[in-house]
């Protein structure tokens, strides 16, 4: 699979080549905060398969957390575009910075549901977890 995709001002790009290892909403208090309130839709594509293609996007990773996950970003609009987790092999990409959302289809699964809010909606059937799936 081939993913392309960027932010809202057009000036980061990036693709993203292989096969997905995850879709999923992610309801963290984190991934809240990033969203706006809604859960993370993403995708977790292969790291080897993951460049930008233009533009440098900003890092930002906590200080008070023993294993951050560092946010990539673009410095001139702030569209939060990519997350990537220590020791994960795969680069979490935003489904909303995808040039075509369709191609994510629907979520595998729903995490860190012990955040979830009342208004946020998971979709029937898939499997939940409290927090990652064991």
């Amino acid at each position: 699979m081939k993913l392309e995709g960027g932010c809202y001002c057009k000036n980061l790009r990036y693709v993203a080549e292989g096969e997905p290892m995850m879709k999923a909403q992610c309801h963290c208090r984190e991934c809240q905060y990033i969203t706006g309130g809604s859960p993370n839709v993403f995708i977790a594509m292969p790291i080897p398969g993951f460049k930008y293609t233009k533009g440098t996007p900003k890092g930002f990773a906590r200080k008070d957390l023993e294993r951050p996950v560092t946010r990539e970003f673009c410095p001139e609009c702030g569209t939060h575009v990519v997350t990537k987790p220590q020791g994960f092999p795969a680069v979490i990409i935003k489904v909303g910075s995808l040039d075509d959302p369709k191609l994510y289809g629907t979520p595998n699964l729903a995490i860190y549901t012990c955040d979830k809010q009342a208004f946020h909606r998971i979709p029937e059937g898939i499997p939940t977890f409290e927090k990652l799936p064991g």
